[in-house]
This record gives structure tokens, C-alpha cells and sequence, in this order.
């Protein structure tokens, strides 16, 4: 195992909180970073750092002796290729060894600007570190329909019957973890994506014959949801997602769980895996 910390950007969102548990638990030191004055949001067990990366500010001191870094831009950010762009300069003034780029399934599809957005970002640290980055691109996460499901209402502003490979965010951390820690892995691009083809119906009457109870399903669109729940979120944020899912409308998000089953060791955690440990 390297012998410096992992800096973690993006240590206190969901994928964060969970890469930086699986580096804890192979014992890797870990470097939290969140935005200054929020040190004590960090994942317990974590070096907190302040960082700012809307200007890079805190940037290179966070890097500064580490082995490796996990680059996690916020969800649907407008300044993404900016952000990579400061990531990659401090990186390089620092001489960081190794750099891993949370990304997204399908990064070229142009009907999702900030699937654009993430494809361009992987260019720019490419180009700044050429050999030295592992891009990871995961798909859905089962956990964005869970809360839903627990709940006993699913509400989706797409078609309920378009295919999806969601993934377990258990093991995109897992498998970062794996990258992170491994210079070895130096250059290589994985698509993280779940071991079964389901439509968002299929997810639900899943739900239901595991926790054994009804749970709700209705469906509008793009549109309905952009002048409804989206309608108080910044504008940026609201057209990406209508971008999104207006393209989910069309057909999913579907991958080959091939990359994630060979960084794993074993099969991807299914959806009725994930259902089972959360009801328990």
C-alpha cells in the first residue's frame, strides 16, 4: 500500500462519505477535503482539509505529500472543466503520483450536457497527467431510487419502463478503492455499472416481493418535473437535469458490468441485494 495520505475531494456528498470508508477500512490514511470552514463536516476517521475549488484555493496543501487523489466534482456542476482544470494545475505543481477521476457511464452522450461536461473534464486532467490517470465512470446509483422505495412512493420524471444498469454505491467505492490504491492501475478507464438489466417497474415490483409491502409508482416528464420540483433549483442544475431525463425517457442508461466485476473480484451487488441490507 502507498505510504501517503488519499486525498479525497468531495469527502462529505454521499460518494464521498463512502470512497473515503473504503480506504479507511484497508487502512489507508485519508485526506477529507470539504469547503473551508466546514472541517468538521469530514467522515470521521479523516484528515480534514479545507478546499475551495471554485478557485483552487487549499488545493495544492491538500495534495501536498499525498500518494494518490479521488478528483469528485458536484453533481451537475457548471464550472466542471474548470474545476478539473484546477485540480490538474495543483496537482501537477505538487507532482501528485497518481489521480482518479470520478466521472460518469457514457460521458460522450451529447444529449446530457454534463455528460459532456465530465467527458471534457477527463481531457483536460488527461492531457495534464498523461499515463498517471484512472477514470472511473459509474452508472445510476441504486441508492437515488432508494429513499423512494423505502418510503412506499416512487415518483419519476421519465418513463418507468426504459432499462437502467443502476449500481450499488458500495461498490464504486469499493472499486475506487481498489484504483486508488494500486499505481499500478496507471491509465485505465472503467465503466462501473450493476449486474442486471432493469426498467424502473422491474426495480419497483422487486421492492415490493422483498420488503413486502405496496409501493407507489407514478410517472410524469422532463418538463412536468422542470416546472414542478425542479422548478427552485439553479437554472444550470435544472436544464442539465432535464436534459438527463428527457434522454433516460428515450432509453435508460444501460452498461457492461464486465469492468466492475473484474476490479470486484466477484458480482456486482444486484438491486435485490441492496433492498434485503436495507430492510434488514
Amino acid at each position: 500500500m502507498p505510504t501517503g495520505p488519499v486525498l479525497v475531494v468531495g469527502s462529505a456528498g454521499k460518494t464521498g462519505r463512502a470512497v473515503c470508508a473504503a480506504l479507511l477500512a484497508r487502512g489507508a490514511q485519508v485526506r477529507a477535503a470539504v469547503r473551508p470552514g466546514r472541517e468538521a463536516s469530514a467522515p470521521a476517521g479523516t484528515e480534514p482539509v479545507g478546499v475551495d475549488l471554485a478557485d483552487g484555493h487549499g488545493l495544492r496543501p491538500a495534495l501536498d505529500g499525498c500518494s494518490a487523489a479521488y478528483h469528485l466534482a458536484p453533481n451537475v456542476h457548471p464550472d466542471e472543466v474548470g474545476m478539473a482544470q484546477r485540480v490538474a494545475a495543483a496537482a501537477r505543481g505538487v507532482g501528485l503520483p497518481h489521480l482518479v477521476f470520478h466521472s460518469v457511464l457514457h460521458p460522450d452522450d451529447a444529449r446530457m450536457p454534463h455528460h459532456l461536461h465530465k467527458l471534457a473534464a477527463e481531457e483536460v486532467l488527461r492531457e495534464a497527467h498523461p499515463g498517471t490517470l484512472v477514470v472511473l465512470r459509474p452508472s445510476a446509483y441504486h441508492e437515488n431510487l432508494l429513499p423512494q422505495v423505502l418510503d412506499g412512493a416512487v415518483a419519476l420524471p421519465y418513463s418507468a419502463d426504459t432499462p437502467f444498469t443502476t449500481v450499488a454505491l458500495a461498490d464504486v467505492a469499493e472499486a475506487a478503492a481498489t484504483v486508488l490504491l494500486d499505481p499500478a492501475r496507471d491509465g485505465e478507464v472503467h465503466d462501473l455499472v450493476g449486474p442486471e438489466v432493469l426498467t424502473t417497474r422491474e426495480m419497483v415490483a422487486q421492492a415490493e416481493r422483498v420488503l413486502g409491502r405496496p409501493v407507489g409508482l407514478t410517472v410524469s416528464s422532463p418538463a412536468a418535473w422542470a416546472a414542478g420540483p425542479g422548478a427552485d433549483l439553479p437554472t444550470a442544475a435544472r436544464e442539465a437535469l432535464t436534459a438527463m431525463f428527457a434522454a433516460y425517457d428515450e432509453d435508460g442508461l444501460v452498461g457492461d458490468p464486465a469492468d466492475l466485476t473484474a476490479l470486484l473480484g466477484r458480482r456486482p451487488t444486484s438491486w435485490s441485494d441492496t433492498l434485503r441490507a436495507a430492510a434488514r
